[in-house]
């Protein structure tokens, strides 16, 4: 209580000095007392978040719950989808690097859902009204941008439901009675895209909040209009500089805007392709290879089958070219992928028969693809080359029976590589060696050697 409001409140008393020199100091202290019991502050105003509180007693209002039996029994609407699998109805971010192709993803969707097309060349999308907001690039740009996507004129969809605007407020009281008005105006609102976030975030005056603290509070507004009212609102935003080792880690500035975020998309690009991967509260995680032709972006497949898939035609075409069994290390080198991933994309194909171990960390392709491999120890499929006229070697000394009798237990054999046992061509052993010359070889088939036999 400031020393205005007792005096306010001492208004009646004309003058306390002569009060005080007439009636004395009690009755000047009770003149006192009962001004300043009149006298009551305002109340303060309720601070957000703060609990409501009832104005008849005062007290706190209780919460209202509601039991898991209503929620079980209700009938929700389905989950509005702007484009399957990857962008939902409430907020998301779709960030990337620079001049990576963020822009062009997003006027592939908006026009695939304005028009009732294909996202990302796959994907069917349920036609809308969308509203681009469009706060980097003007008129002339986007223009062009459509002209070079769809330069045949009868074969350009139609955009009418396709709305621009080139300059917004920052977020706040106004641009949700933007967003208002234009929902409002529209048939079917489906999907709000903002080119790009940073452009409408406002600035801060709290300065006892912290970056996650006002990036979050800054679009916690936007995502409870996008969600409250069933409607995809995408954010386009930069990534930082050097990446993470989590994707939603690299968005550019505090973790704030991918924590309020539904769903964050990450565009990113590496010497093995481009890849969009998607996390969120209402979408299953992924990670999708992308190849964008003509500006325009289509949808590969998963990027770890693609990647695989593509990695093992280059494997091929690099045993192919060369005319001895390759190591893992120059496979890498030769095809450009990581010493890491040759290594474990080897022994599926061996398991799968598209290649064969020659030997410990040497791989060739198989013997009948008509690969020109000479053996030390021929091969069935290159008698004609390598002069070998029987399945096994020729075995002149009793070092040769050990070996041949290893081999045959390993399966070193060159033109076995990893086939089983019980499936490998049948070893000859010579049982007796003598000096006057050498015995006919005796047949051993392979399956008793393998189940530990003797001959």
């Amino acid at each position: 209580m400031t020393g205005d409001d007792i005096m306010a409140g001492l208004s009646r008393v004309s003058d306390p000095n002569c009060l005080l020199r007439t009636s004395g100091a009690d009755v000047l202290r009770q003149e006192f007392e009962t001004a300043t019991e009149a006298w009551k502050p305002p109340d303060p105003p309720p601070r957000q978040g703060a609990p409501a509180r009832s104005a008849a007693s005062g007290r706190e209002a209780a919460f209202r719950p509601v039991s898991t039996a209503d929620i079980m029994a209700a009938a929700y609407p389905d989950l509005s989808w702007a484009v399957e699998g990857y962008i939902a109805e409430g907020f998301s971010v779709l960030a990337g690097r620079q001049k990576l192709g963020k822009s062009r993803m997003a006027l592939d969707v908006a026009v695939a859902i304005a028009s009732g097309g294909r996202a990302l060349g796959t994907i069917p999308c349920e036609p809308g009204d969308v509203l681009y907001i469009d706060l980097e690039n003007g008129e002339r740009r986007v223009q062009r941008r459509i002209l070079e996507a769809y330069p045949d004129v009868r074969k350009r969809p139609d955009l009418r439901r396709l709305q621009w605007v080139f300059d917004a407020p920052k977020i706040g009281e106004a641009f949700l009675e933007m967003l208002d008005a234009w929902r409002s105006s529209v048939t079917t609102p489906r999907l709000v895209i903002i080119d790009v976030l940073q452009r409408v975030k406002p600035a801060t005056s709290n300065r006892a909040q912290n970056a996650y603290e006002r990036d979050y509070d800054c679009y916690s507004e936007l995502q409870s209009w996008a969600t409250g009212y069933g409607i995809a609102v995408l954010g386009l935003h930069h990534t930082r500089k050097g990446g993470a080792d989590d994707p939603l880690e690299a968005l550019s500035g505090s973790n704030g805007l991918a924590a309020v975020a539904d769903t964050t998309l990450v565009l990113d690009r590496d010497s093995q392709g481009a890849t969009l991967y998607v996390r969120g509260r209402d979408v299953e995680e992924k990670d999708s290879a992308l190849t964008s032709v003509n500006g325009q972006w289509y949808l590969q497949g998963d990027a770890t089958d693609v990647r695989r898939s593509e990695q093992r035609q280059r494997i091929l075409a690099a045993l192919a070219e060369c005319s001895e069994a390759m190591s893992p290390r120059d496979i890498a080198d030769v095809t450009g992928a990581t010493s890491q991933s040759v290594r474990k994309m080897l022994p599926r194909m061996v398991k799968a028969g598209d290649i064969e171990r020659v030997k410990r960390g040497a791989y060739a392709l198989p013997c009948h693809n008509g690969h020109n491999r000479h053996d030390k120890d021929g091969c069935p499929e290159n008698a004609s080359e390598t002069g070998a006229s029987s399945k096994a070697p020729v075995v002149t000394s009793e070092c040769d029976i050990a070996d041949a009798t290893t081999d045959a237990l390993d399966g070193n054999d060159a033109c076995s590589g990893d086939t089983p046992l019980s499936e490998r061509h049948d070893v000859t052993v010579v049982t007796d060696v003598t000096g006057g010359g050498i015995r006919p070889p005796e047949k051993v088939p392979t399956n008793n050697v393998a189940d530990g036999g003797a001959r």
